[in-house]
């Protein structure tokens, strides 16, 4: 992860159904060329939508039924060739780590009809991120950690990356720390011209395996090992690959720096199919450098460097649930460039040598998301909310950073408005909603923003009323916070109060969006039985708020974030109507560990908490996100350790629930056991509920959720009784 971001929307939405949604990027909305309509599944059928909404069956699903089978694909996924006479259709998917990336690919000739799956000699689901050349002559794909390429035209594939240690030596993907930490999934280019691939080898080798223990799939338990730096270890070597398509030739990149000792997420073609354009991180991630490389010679330059005093945030080729290509203007003379090195979240455009910047949006205020680059008008699309940090809105500004920011959201909309924006600015599908509204899509035309929906769907209200509100502690510090009161609110009457916390820099919880005040995991209704519930933002989550805010939690994880908590929940518990001796807290991942440490450092204040997949020791958890946030151990351990839950065990006075996955690839079970163990020293009761071979998410096997749901619900009503009092 990016650890874990509103999990707790996450897994109820993404896996109470017991399914995995496919990788971010994955959305079956696809605007056409043109920009005045796009495509979509619709009963099998792929169709064609115009503006006014009308449908028209572009590849009927008889189309997509194999020889020999007798019914059509499920599609996972498509994309059309830039001529669009070819479809590749994504299907048959499987997980890796977090997301459904391998699966069957099919190619579709829309002028002889004929169906074919692209790697037929490859194992089933076995195929990753497939993509047609610049001519769809070719395909291209990853399979078992090797590059592949195949002639449509004669069906032949070549391997191009024949390499013996297929687990641990990866072509053209990541390994777990990449994917999970840098949103690194996709790893390979095809050059403009179709001429050249180019991808990254990640040498996994020199990390040590994290071995965890299936005792549930066989009779026998087996050892599953996943490449996983902890913090203080060093990560995966990398490599830049260009492979001559026509021969297999390979070239390297010679990339100056330590490739044990720094992070390459981000690689695209430079604008050209001669050259391409890197970003590098050192280990500490508080220096960047953009480079140039020749792939001709492998020759590589560096041309813009940036450093900062925390840490640089960076995600890699999936941004924002797409493929992010590296944003060139003026032909490729200049390029787009987001950092917050003045202080705030901003957009530059930097000259390709690097000699030159300027500064595109102006102001106090944070770029949260870049949606549209429209050069030929001159503007920049992205989403920001310089007044209210829990809502979001659509914004333009000039290319020449002329002029201030143009809000394109309506005036008085309210809540979080997302947009797909279509090629060319003219129009974009809008999805907006409110933790008190449900949400709404339509087509706006842009930059007008009137519907083109032939009719508006009226807004529906939700059953709770979700209340904002901001609350300042005695240290002076202001956070957003909401509350869900209880149904028939007596203000005479005191009620216990829940509250719900992240509280790390990978989410926030306090967004006015559907979903916000609801509790997944509680069976029934909380307010019904008469809970408060509470959430609110401490510093460091990333908050459109300026740097400042993000980066205060800096070395400071676990300390910082669980202070502003707890002095944020003092204020609250002067509220007349809040009963200080029924006071609860629960998270999941980051939201568990800040759990942990809530119960644990303030227990004065939190009597009953519920933790889920927490970090207990930092020092156990991945490289990349820890050693980010925190800094090395090597060179500042006791900041580890002052962050760490299981540093404050002995303090447990209240009542605890503990869950985990025995099966956690992410935030190990290593880390309950350790835990239980200092727990256990200290002669501390507490409850604790191990789930075999469960992910992350807690989800997989029959009765789990429901079982999750029921346990939680038991425990917060035994020890927290609900209603006024």
């Amino acid at each position: 992860m990016l650890l874990f971001r509103r999990l707790y929307l996450l897994v109820f939405s993404f896996f109470v159904a017991g399914v995995v949604l496919a990788q971010p990027g994955s959305t079956l909305l696809k605007w056409t060329a043109e920009g005045n309509s796009f495509y979509k599944v619709s009963s099998g059928n792929i169709v064609r939508v115009d503006l006014s909404g009308e449908e028209t069956v572009i590849v009927p699903s008889d189309e997509l039924i194999p020889q020999g089978q007798g019914r059509p694909l499920g599609i996972r996924n498509f994309s059309f060739s830039e001529d669009g006479k070819k479809l590749l259709l994504y299907t048959n998917t499987r997980r890796v780590w977090r997301y459904d990336t391998r699966g069957d690919y099919w190619v579709l000739d829309r002028t002889t009809r004929q169906l074919v799956r692209v790697g037929k000699d490859r194992p089933a689901s076995s195929l990753q991120f497939a993509k047609f050349s610049p001519d769809a002559s070719k395909v291209a794909f990853t399979s078992e950690h090797n590059m592949y390429v195949e002639d449509l035209a004669t069906g032949a594939d070549r391997c191009l990356t024949s390499t013996e240690n297929t687990r641990k030596l990866i072509n053209g993907t990541f390994d777990w720390a990449y994917e999970e930490e840098l949103e690194c999934r996709d790893g390979f280019r095809w050059s403009p011209d179709g001429a050249h691939i180019a991808y990254w080898q990640i040498d996994a080798n020199q990390v040590k395996d994290y071995l965890m223990l299936n005792t549930t799939d066989s009779t026998y338990p087996f050892v599953v090992p996943v490449e996983y730096p902890v913090a203080g270890e060093l990560p995966s070597p990398y490599r830049i690959g260009v492979l001559d398509v026509a021969t297999g030739a390979n070239r390297w990149m010679d990339i100056p720096g330590d490739n044990h000792d720094s992070y390459l997420p981000r690689m695209e073609w430079a604008a050209n199919s001669g050259e391409l354009v890197l970003q590098q991180l050192n280990r500490k991630q508080n220096e960047s450098k953009i480079l140039l490389s020749d792939i001709a010679t492998g020759r590589t330059t560096e041309i813009y460097d940036e450093k900062d005093s925390a840490y640089i945030e960076c995600k890699g080729a999936w941004q924002d649930g797409v493929i992010a290509g590296w944003d060139w203007i003026k032909g490729g003379k200049e390029f787009l460039w987001v950092t917050e090195k003045d202080g705030w979240r901003h957009i530059y455009r930097i000259s390709r040598d690097g000699r030159k910047e300027t500064l595109v949006t102006r102001g106090n205020y944070d770029v949260i998301q870049v949606s549209l680059i429209d050069e030929k008008s001159n503007y920049v699309y992205f989403i920001a909310s310089p007044e209210n940090a829990t809502q979001k809105y659509l914004y333009r500004a000039h290319l020449d950073g002329k002029g201030g920011p143009e809000r394109l959201t309506p005036a008085g909309e309210s809540g979080v408005h997302q947009y797909d924006i279509a090629p060319g600015g003219r129009y974009a599908l809008h999805t907006w909603s409110s933790a008190n509204t449900s949400e709404k899509q339509e087509l706006v035309n842009l930059p007008e923003h009137v519907s083109q929906s032939k009719a508006k769907a009226p807004e529906e209200t939700v059953s709770k009323k979700v209340e904002f509100f901001k609350i300042r502690t005695a240290e002076g510090v202001e956070m957003d916070g909401w509350m869900v009161k209880p149904a028939g609110f007596d203000s005479t009457k005191k009620y216990p109060v829940v509250f719900y916390v992240y509280g790390e820099p990978a989410a926030q919880t306090v967004l006015d969006e559907f979903g916000t005040g609801d509790n997944g995991l509680y069976e029934g209704d909380m307010s019904r039985d008469g809970y408060l519930y509470v959430s609110v933002e401490n510093r460091g989550t990333p908050a459109p708020k300026g740097r400042v805010w993000r980066k205060s939690i800096y070395r400071r994880i676990g300390r910082l974030n669980i202070r502003d908590q707890a002095m944020a929940a003092r204020e609250i518990l002067k509220w007349p109507f809040v009963d200080t001796g029924r006071v609860a807290v629960w998270g999941w991942s980051g939201g568990g560990s800040s759990t942990l440490n809530l119960l644990f450092q303030y227990p004065d204040i939190y009597k009953t908490g519920i933790a889920v997949a927490a970090v207990g020791n930092q020092l156990s958890y991945d490289n990349l996100y820890q050693e980010r946030y925190m800094g090395l151990p090597q060179e500042n351990r006791a900041d580890f350790e002052a962050g760490s839950p299981i540093t404050y065990a002995g303090n447990l006075r209240g009542h605890l629930l503990y869950i985990h996955g025995t099966g956690d690839d992410n935030v190990h079970y290593q880390n309950a056991e350790r835990l239980l163990n200092a727990l256990i020293k200290y002669n501390k009761i507490f409850q604790f509920m191990a789930y075999p071979n469960r992910s992350h998410g807690i989800y997989e096997g029959e009765g789990t959720r429901q079982h999750l749901a029921n346990l939680y619900t038991e425990f917060l009503r035994r020890n927290c009784p609900p209603g006024g009092r």
